[in-house]
C-alpha cells in the first residue's frame, strides 16, 4: 500500500525504499523516526552524501514522508527527522490496513533487519550481523534490496514465490516477468536484478522435471524463506502431477498477481520436506482459479474480459504494482460509467477487477468499513447532475487532504470543479488552524476526518445530502464550539476526543443555578403546585440568562474598546519611533557632513580617521611615559620623573620612526605619493598602534619592577607564612605540595601589590601634573598654518610625502 502511492509513481528505487525502511524503523509511540543521514544511506547500501542529494529530496517532493534536517559542519543534511504520513494518518482509524499495532511495527521491522539490515558493532564488542543483502551496496543496491524485500513477502512458507500468469517474454521468462511486475520495471531491467540476486544465491529458478527427466517449467524461490520455516530446496525436483481445478474466474493462464491469497491447501506442510514436493501449487498454466477469496455472500457473476495480465487490470502503463483486491469495491455507483471510490484515503482510486458494477445501489455486502478509513459505503444523492460536468473523481494528491477528506470521498465526487476548488482551500485552511491549536503536529487531518465522520452520523449518511457543497462549507468544515475553549466541538475535546471540561463546568453552574433558584421558589412561595412553580422556575432562569447576554454585550464593547486604545497608542508609538528615527537619521546626516577640525578635510563628521589616530597617539604617549615613571622613577624628585618620561616618549617616537620603515619596505610608495591622504592615514594608523603596544610592554615592566619592591615582597611573605600554616599544612608545611601552594598564593600577593602600587603612583604623578600645569587647548587649524607652511621637512620625511 506504501509503494502504490501517488506520490512514489515515477520515484527512483532507493526513494521507495527509504520509505520502507522508514515506515520500519517508525516508533510505535511517537510515530517520529530520528536517524541520520549515513544511517539511512547504509540501510540503502548508498553513500551519505547520495542520500542528502537524491534521497532526502526526493521524500520531501513526493509528499510521503514530511522531513526535519539538521546541518551537519558542512551545511550537509546530518540529522533527519522524519514522519511517514500515511502512518501517521491512520492511527486509531479503525480497519484501516496502515494501523498497525506495536507488535507488528516490531515484526516489520525484523523483517527488514533480516533481509538488509547493514550490520553493528556494539560497544561491548558483540557483533550484530548484516542481513542477507546488507553487503550489497553501490550502484543498483536500493534496487536489489527492495525486489529482495518484496519476493520474500510475496514467497510463501515453501520459500516458493507466486509467479506471474499471461503471456510473457519468452527470452526472459516468468521470473523475470514477475521481480520487473513487482518493481515496476521492464523485462529486461527485471532479468538483471534477478540474476544479480542468484549470483548471490538468495534466489533460485528451480527447473522443474517431468517423469522422463526432460525439463519443464520452471520455479521461483527464496531459500532463506524456506530455511526460516524448517523446509529446503531441492535442486533436482520431480513435477508434482496433480489434477487442474476446475475454473470458477478466469482462464487458465490467468494467474494472479503479487499480494492476492494463494489457494487453500489440503495436505498439511510437513516441517522438513523438500519445497517443491509440494503437489497442490500447481503453475500458472495449470492452476484455475487464482482469483482473490471473496466473502460466500457475494453472487457470483460471469467471467471478465481480461488483457492477458492479472485479475482485473493490474498495472496499466504506468508501471506501478497492482492496487489492493479491496480498492473499488466498497461504494456503489448509481450510473453506468462512474466508478466506485477507493477504499483508502491515501492509495489511488482504481478498478481491481475485470468486471463493473453496474447497476447496484447498495454495498453487498452487509457491512460498511470505518468512515475514518476513507471509505464512502453509502448511496450517492441523486439532483446532482448539473455540478457533475466539471467534477473531478478522485480526492486531491496531497496525503493530508485525503485523509482529511477520505469521510466525504463520496460527497466530493458530486462537487463540480469549482466547488471542489472551495471545499479543498476551506480544509487546508480548518487543517492549518487544527494544526496550531494542538501540541503535536500532524495531527490536523485526522481530526478533520473524525469531524466529517461525526456530521455525517449526525445528519443520517450522505444519501440524506441533497446539497454537498452548501453542508461540506456550512456544516460538516465548520467547529462548533460549545464552550470558551477553542478546543470545543460539540462538547468534544479536539486533541484528546474525550468529553470537554469547560463544557462540564458550565453544565454543572448552569445545574447548580438552576437548583439554587429552584430552592428559592419554594422558600418564598411554598403553596404553589407544580405547573406554576415550573413556570415561574423557567421565568427567572430566562431573566438570569438575559442579564448574561447583557453583561456579555457589555464586555465584549468594552474590549472592543480596549483593543481599538491599544491599537491606536501602538500606532502612535510607531509614529513618534519613526519620527525619532528620522531625527536621528538627519542628525547623523548633519554630523557627517561636518570638516575635520584638527586638518579641515571635508565629509569628516568633525574629526577624520587620521586626526582621530593622532589624538589617540598622543594620549596613549602619555600614558606610557607616567607608566614608565611609576615603575622606575623616583617620585619625589621632579627631575627625575621628567628624565623617566622624556625617555620613554623618545623610545616610542624611535619606535614610530621604525615601525613607518617597516611599513614602507612592504608597500608601493608611488601609490602613497599619488595618494597624500591615504599616505597620512596610513602614517596615523601606525603610531597609533605603535604607542598601543608600548603602553601594555611599559605596563609589563612596571608591574616587573613594582613586584620586587619591599613592600611587595613584605606581602609575599606574610601570604607564604599564612598558607603554609593552613591546618591541612600543619603536619607537614614543609612538604612539596605545602611548599607549592604556599608559592603560588605569595605570586597572586605579589602581582596584587604591584598592581595597587602602580595605581597609587599612577593618581599620583596625575595629580601633579593637573597641579603643575594646566592643559593648553590646540590652536585653530587657521592658526597652525603658517607655522607649518614654514617648517622645513626632513630627507626621510619628504621621500615619503608625509605632511
Amino acid at each position: 500500500m506504501l509503494l502504490d502511492l501517488a506520490g512514489l509513481d515515477g520515484a527512483p528505487d532507493a526513494v521507495r525504499l527509504a520509505v520502507l525502511v522508514l515506515a520500519s524503523r517508525t516508533p510505535w509511540e511517537t510515530g517520529v523516526v530520528e536517524i541520520r543521514t549515513s544511517e539511512l544511506g547504509r540501510w540503502l547500501g548508498m553513500s551519505a552524501s547520495y542520500t542528502a542529494s537524491n534521497v532526502v529530496p526526493g521524500l520531501r517532493r513526493s509528499g510521503v514522508v514530511s522531513v526535519e534536517t539538521a546541518e551537519g559542519d558542512y551545511g550537509q543534511d546530518d540529522g533527519l527527522k522524519c514522519k511517514v504520513l500515511p502512518l501517521w494518518a491512520a492511527q486509531d482509524v479503525v480497519g484501516h490496513p496502515l494501523n498497525l499495532a506495536k507488535k507488528e511495527y516490531a515484526t516489520l521491522q525484523r523483517l527488514l533487519e533480516a533481509v538488509m539490515a547493514p550490520g553493528w558493532k556494539h560497544k561491548d564488542g558483540w557483533v550484530t550481523p548484516a542481513g542477507l543483502i546488507g553487503t550489497r551496496t553501490g550502484r543498483g543496491a536500493a534496487t536489489d534490496r527492495l525486489a529482495l524485500l518484496l519476493l520474500v513477502l510475496e514467497a510463501r512458507e515453501t520459500g516458493r514465490v507466486r509467479q506471474c500468469g499471461g503471456t510473457v517474454d519468452t527470452k526472459r521468462g516468468r521470473a523475470a516477468a514477475t521481480v520487473a511486475r513487482l518493481l515496476g520495471c521492464t523485462a529486461s531491467a527485471g532479468e538483471r536484478v534477478l540474476e544479480r540476486l542468484e549470483d548471490r544465491e538468495l534466489v533460485l529458478r528451480v527447473r522443474l522435471k517431468t517423469a522422463s527427466g526432460l525439463s519443464n517449467r520452471s520455479r521461483l524461490m527464496v531459500p532463506a524463506v524456506a530455511a526460516a520455516h524448517g523446509r529446503t530446496v531441492g535442486d533436482d525436483v520431480q513435477e508434482g502431477r496433480a489434477d487442474a481445478l476446475e475454473p470458477e474466474f478466469s482462464d487458465p493462464d490467468d494467474a494472479a498477481g503479487p499480494g492476492e491469497a494463494s489457494e487453500l491447501e489440503t495436505d498439511p506442510q510437513v516441517s522438513g520436506m523438500p519445497v517443491t514436493d509440494v503437489a497442490n501449487v500447481a503453475e500458472p498454466d495449470v492452476a484455475a482459479a487464482l482469483h482473490t477469496d471473496h466473502p460466500h455472500l457475494v453472487t457470483p457473476v460471469s467471467s471478465p474480459a481480461l488483457s492477458g495480465g492479472f485479475s482485473g487490470e493490474g498495472r496499466g502503463g504506468e508501471g506501478r504494482r497492482p492496487e489492493r483486491a479491496c480498492a473499488g469495491e466498497d461504494q456503489a455507483v448509481d450510473s453506468k460509467d462512474a466508478a466506485a471510490g477507493s477504499v483508502s484515503p491515501v492509495a489511488e482510486g482504481g478498478p481491481l477487477r475485470g468486471e463493473k458494477p453496474k447497476e447496484s445501489s447498495v454495498d453487498e455486502r452487509g457491512g460498511q468499513c470505518a468512515a475514518g478509513a476513507g471509505t464512502g459505503g453509502r448511496p450517492k444523492a441523486v439532483g446532482w447532475d448539473k455540478a457533475q460536468q466539471q467534477r473531478r473523481v478522485g480526492l486531491p494528491t496531497r496525503p493530508a487532504l485525503q485523509v482529511a477528506l477520505g469521510p466525504v470521498a463520496g460527497l466530493w465526487a458530486q462537487l463540480s470543479g469549482w466547488q471542489q476548488d472551495q471545499v479543498q482551500a476551506a480544509a487546508e485552511a480548518e487543517i492549518k488552524r487544527l494544526e496550531g491549536l494542538l501540541e503535536h503536529q500532524g495531527g490536523g487531518p485526522r481530526l478533520l476526518a473524525n469531524r466529517l465522520t461525526d456530521r455525517l452520523k449526525e445528519t443520517g449518511g450522505e444519501a440524506l445530502i441533497d446539497k454537498p457543497y452548501g453542508w461540506l462549507i456550512r456544516k460538516g468544515l465548520v467547529q462548533r464550539q460549545a464552550c470558551t475553549d477553542p478546543r470545543c466541538d460539540d462538547g468534544i475535546r479536539l486533541d484528546t476526543r474525550a468529553d470537554c471540561e469547560m463544557c462540564g463546568n458550565v453544565i454543572h453552574i448552569r445545574r447548580a443555578h438552576r437548583a439554587k433558584t429552584a430552592a428559592e421558589i419554594d422558600r418564598e412561595l411554598p403553596g404553589l403546585n407544580d405547573s406554576e412553580r415550573r413556570r415561574l422556575l423557567e421565568e427567572r432562569l430566562r431573566e438570569r440568562v438575559a442579564i448574561e447576554a447583557e453583561d456579555l454585550a457589555w464586555r465584549q464593547e468594552q474590549a472592543r474598546v480596549e483593543q481599538t486604545r491599544r491599537d491606536a497608542a501602538r500606532a502612535a508609538a510607531q509614529e513618534r519611533a519613526e519620527r525619532e528615527r528620522q531625527k536621528a537619521a538627519a542628525a547623523e546626516a548633519v554630523r557627517r557632513a561636518q570638516p575635520c577640525e584638527d586638518c579641515g578635510r571635508d565629509q569628516a563628521a568633525g574629526l577624520c580617521e587620521a586626526c582621530d589616530h593622532r589624538r589617540q597617539t598622543e594620549t596613549l604617549i602619555g600614558e606610557a611615559a607616567l607608566l614608565a615613571a611609576a615603575g622606575t622613577a623616583d617620585l619625589s624628585d621632579p627631575d627625575s620623573v621628567a628624565a623617566v618620561t622624556s625617555e620613554a616618549r623618545t623610545a616610542i617616537g624611535s619606535g614610530i620612526a621604525a615601525a613607518w620603515q617597516q611599513f614602507l619596505q612592504i608597500t608601493d610608495v608611488a601609490a602613497l605619493e599619488a595618494d597624500p591622504e591615504a599616505a597620512r592615514d596610513a602614517y596615523a594608523f601606525t603610531g597609533f598602534d605603535t604607542a598601543r603596544q608600548a603602553v601594555q610592554e611599559f605596563q609589563t615592566t612596571a608591574l616587573a619592577m613594582l613586584g620586587r619592591t619591599e613592600e611587595a615582597e613584605a606581602e609575599a611573605r606574610r601570604a607564604f607564612k599564612a598558607e603554609q600554616g593552613r591546618p591541612w599544612f600543619q603536619h607537614n608545611p614543609t612538604g612539596a605540595d605545602a611548599v607549592a601552594a604556599a608559592t603560588e598564593k605569595a605570586e597572586a600577593a605579589r602581582e596584587r601589590t604591584a598592581e595597587h602600587l602602580l595605581a597609587v603612583r599612577l593618581e599620583q604623578l596625575r595629580e601633579r601634573a593637573a597641579a603643575g600645569t594646566e592643559a593648553a587647548a590646540a590652536a585653530p587649524w587657521t592658526d597652525r598654518l603658517p607655522e607649518l607652511a614654514a617648517r622645513s621637512l626632513d630627507g626621510e620625511a619628504a621621500g615619503a610625502v608625509i605632511a
